[in-house]
């Protein structure tokens, strides 16, 4: 194993080890304009995978590649989706008919 990979290593479990310590400490009423901001940098991931894609030169980093592609667009996909649902909790319920007087409109 050469001393790049070392280093890629390193940085890999660092940057996951910062992102747990930061993640871990936003209070529960953040969640959601943190998922918007996740939603952005999956995106940005999504991006450098396609980068990754095209520097690619044999089978093994094409599927690399297309993973990274894959999973970083369910994320950004499935970030929207719990965003949008989350964000429906706040908002006032749709009136669906004066159901209680028993009319129906």
């Amino acid at each position: 194993m050469s001393q790049e990979l070392y280093t890629n290593l390193a940085i890999f479990v660092l940057s996951l080890l910062v992102g747990f310590e930061v993640i871990s400490k936003i209070p529960a009423t953040l969640h959601t304009p943190m998922m918007s901001g996740a939603n952005a940098i999956h995106g940005v991931v999504v991006v450098g995978a396609i980068l990754v894609a095209l520097e690619a030169n044999n089978t093994t980093a094409y599927v690399i590649a297309f993973l990274a592609a894959f999973l970083g667009a369910i994320n950004v996909s499935g970030g929207y989706v719990v965003t949008d649902r989350m964000l429906e909790m706040f908002s006032k319920p749709k009136d669906k008919g004066n159901k209680d007087k028993g009319g129906d409109k």
